[in-house]
């Protein structure tokens, strides 16, 4: 008789764990190949081992290409996507620092509340659920609010609209702010080229269109987003997402060399090294047009069925997450309990502005 006060959990002893294989057609994670989860049971090393080192450094190279960057400050945090988010407020803002949100869904909500918590003057442009921004419109927040910092959301997956990046760097740039992207939701599956779209802080997540599990996030900044961390005034007030210690584990700062941090999820990371993999054996631009031959034939399959896309406009749809129109009468929760139970298929209903009124169906990595 053990003398713990809490005793063993009887769920756990003697017990495999078994789980169904599911279809995840929500707006992420997505499903993982069994290549990249053979590499994820590969033997765990120590988080400064050379071997682990040399992950590290594929990891970096892969996510210069699928970014398309040469930013020598370009890494993955060991965290969702989410905390891409975070890092940029909390690297790029403090008190007397001000940024700009482009607001058009449930993830320009989210970037001002964490901006908020920075201290930082937070202004907003909104535009309706289910459209976009133009580069007229940015421009004329960017000179009324004069902000430091731009953040727009290219991939909008609540309502599932895609932004144009086209012309807002260099817009910014002539404005004296930088311009940071999340693309958590479009990597991998619009066209994007950081550099040439002189994005300064850009940054994704693992689980969609790389078929990754999540809790990795790949991000970089540009010479002029480092510059401008240099000239903060406070430290971050996250040590954990401290860009001056992000960039000595991952051996991004010059002249320095690699030190300890924190304990990097090592197996998580071989998975996002073999996602990569995938894509750059791919290629960048097959797997853009993968995406978009797939999200067309999803439309034009919903079409014969009669149901009505949310996003009106085709140029502003995102290939990689659509939204459906609940169609009146229709209880959207019971469709998606029905897929669940009957085929074991995920599909989401809406999130923030869209919650109740459409279906999100993802078409991303595997999927």
């Amino acid at each position: 008789m053990s003398s713990l006060p809490v005793p063993a959990p009887t769920i756990i002893p003697g017990k495999d764990l078994n789980l169904p294989q599911k279809t995840l057609a929500g707006p992420g994670p997505s499903n993982v190949s069994e290549r990249v989860l053979q590499a994820m049971a590969m033997p765990t090393l120590g988080h400064l081992h050379p071997e682990f080192c040399k992950v590290m450094d594929d990891i970096k190279a892969g996510t210069q290409y699928i970014f398309q960057t040469k930013n020598a400050m370009t890494f993955a945090l060991s965290a969702t996507g989410h905390a891409g988010m975070e890092c940029v407020m909390t690297n790029m803002l403090e008190p007397g620092r001000t940024v700009l949100i482009a607001n058009n869904g449930i993830w320009g909500v989210r970037s001002k509340d964490m901006a908020q918590r920075q201290g930082a003057t937070v202004k907003e442009v909104n535009c309706e659920a289910g459209s976009n921004f133009s580069l007229a419109e940015l421009e004329a927040a960017v000179k009324a609010h004069k902000p430091d910092l731009l953040f727009v959301t290219h991939g909008e997956s609540s309502t599932g609209v895609v932004q144009p990046l086209e012309g807002l760097g260099a817009m910014c740039h002539a404005n004296n702010c930088l311009f940071a992207v999340d693309t958590v939701a479009s990597l991998g599956g619009v066209p994007l080229k950081a550099d040439e779209l002189e994005i300064d802080i850009i940054y994704t997540g693992s689980q969609k269109t790389l078929g990754v599990p999540p809790g990795t996030a790949p991000i970089s900044f540009s010479p002029k987003a480092v510059e401008f961390f240099k000239s903060r005034k406070n430290p971050p007030t996250s040590f954990y997402l401290d860009l001056n210690w992000l960039g000595e584990y991952w051996n991004c700062w010059p002249d320095k060399g690699r030190v300890y941090h924190h304990t990097g999820p090592v197996n998580s990371m071989y998975g996002l090294r073999e996602g990569l993999a995938v894509v750059s054996e791919e290629g960048l631009e097959n797997c853009w047009r993968r995406h978009r031959l797939c999200a067309d034939r999803l439309h034009e399959g919903l079409a014969d069925l009669g149901l009505e896309l949310f996003v009106q406009a085709p140029e502003k749809r995102l290939p990689t997450v659509t939204t459906i129109k609940v169609p009146e009468g229709v209880q959207w929760n019971a469709v998606t309990a029905y897929c669940m139970k009957n085929d074991l298929v995920e599909i989401s209903g809406g999130l923030g502005p869209t919650a109740g009124k459409v279906w999100r169906i993802g078409v991303m990595g595997n999927n």
